[in-house]
């Protein structure tokens, strides 16, 4: 993932608005489990929560607006795919420009965080969508809709966890966040 680790080089000299670099603040501050081979499931876990937090808002949102339109299924879960990364990233843009990050590199950040969970969790979750029978006909007041959706976040936050413990292991994805925590 040279995109990632290109990423990753840029924003680690970036200076803090407590005028130490990322890289010292990171020597300074490290946490148990955000270090390359160290990686915890609590730590993944937490990622993974991160991620379901953003991909839950903006699926949801796309999928009241798809619906409130009347629009059919593949632009309603074309908006809501995309509105997932939007709220996805933005979440990690929060929290990495409140530390002090410039957001020219909290953008770097949030891509190299947040693209890989992102987009495993969107796969899984519209993926068990697609399978549930009348899933994607059922409307926002109907229970079909409400326990599809719900299973299929639980079922893409089991499968993505995995993935980010392994990043993250590796100090990818949310590594690259867990440098700006204080």
């Amino acid at each position: 993932m040279l995109f990632c680790d290109r990423n990753r080089h840029l924003t680690l000299g970036a200076t803090m608005e407590h005028g130490t670099s990322a890289r010292d603040s990171h020597a300074h501050h490290s946490h148990e489990g955000h270090a390359p081979g160290a990686t915890t499931w609590g730590t993944a876990t937490k990622a993974t929560l991160h991620c379901l937090t953003g991909c839950a808002i903006g699926e949801i949102l796309g999928m009241v607006i798809g619906t409130a339109l009347a629009w059919h299924n593949v632009p309603t879960m074309i908006l809501a795919i995309v509105l997932a990364f939007i709220f996805g990233y933005s979440l990690t843009l929060y929290a990495v420009t409140k530390a002090g990050l410039p957001l020219r590199a909290a953008i770097g950040v949030a891509l190299a965080a947040d693209t890989v969970s992102i987009a495993v969790m969107e796969l899984v979750d519209n993926g068990v969508i697609l399978l549930v029978p009348g899933a994607m006909d059922a409307h926002l007041a109907d229970a079909l809709f409400w326990w599809a959706l719900a299973l299929a976040f639980v079922i893409a936050f089991l499968a993505t966890t995995p993935v980010n413990k392994w990043m993250i292991g590796r100090g990818k994805g949310h590594a690259v966040v867990h440098q700006y925590h204080h």
